[in-house]
């Protein structure tokens, strides 16, 4: 399995990247109540640094679609799920004790691996951008002007402007 199937299922979430137990079971090819299960089993392995249970709004933000037929994935409300972090993760895989969880579990930890390089690799290019823009005298505006357009696509794009559905009259716009 890629890497970069598995770096899809890490989320950001209380400023940690953390893994869903649903995302968790389907990779280590077990039910997520049985993954839940084995953690409750073994709780004394899972301190809140390795794992934690999202809240109501987090689970809300999850669930909001992006497109308009939505998943419906993580919607009951009397069990919102676990959030595991790298650490959490390859404990899961290590309290299943099968064949395949241990075999996941090093993709996990490859995948995890590889966004935080990825993250350390953006922050040493902006940390040299701004050490370039130092250096480059203010008469030179092309260059000026080339450092402040790769820093726009460095950037994350601004949420746009949600249309309001129906009919909106010019007054109301």
């Amino acid at each position: 399995m890629p890497i970069a199937h598995v770096g899809n299922r890490i989320l950001f979430i209380r400023a940690q990247r953390v893994m869903l137990d649903a995302d968790l079971a389907e990779l280590y090819g077990v039910p997520t109540k049985r993954l839940n299960e084995q953690v409750k089993r073994n709780q004394n392995r899972f301190p809140e640094d390795f794992m934690f249970r999202l809240t109501r709004a987090e689970v809300e933000a999850l669930n909001r679609p992006q497109i308009a037929t939505g998943s419906q994935k993580h919607r009951d409300p009397r069990f919102p799920p676990f959030a595991f972090t790298e650490h959490g993760a390859i404990q899961a895989a290590n309290v299943l004790n099968s064949p395949r969880a241990a075999e996941m579990g090093v993709h996990v930890v490859r995948a995890f691996v590889r966004m935080r390089e990825v993250l350390a690799t953006h922050k040493e290019l902006a940390r040299k951008l701004a050490a370039l823009e130092q250096r480059i005298d203010s008469q030179d505006e092309t260059i000026v002007e080339i450092l402040a357009a790769i820093r726009q696509l460095m950037a994350p794009p601004e949420p746009k402007k949600k249309r309001p559905i129906g009919f909106v009259t010019p007054e109301e716009k």
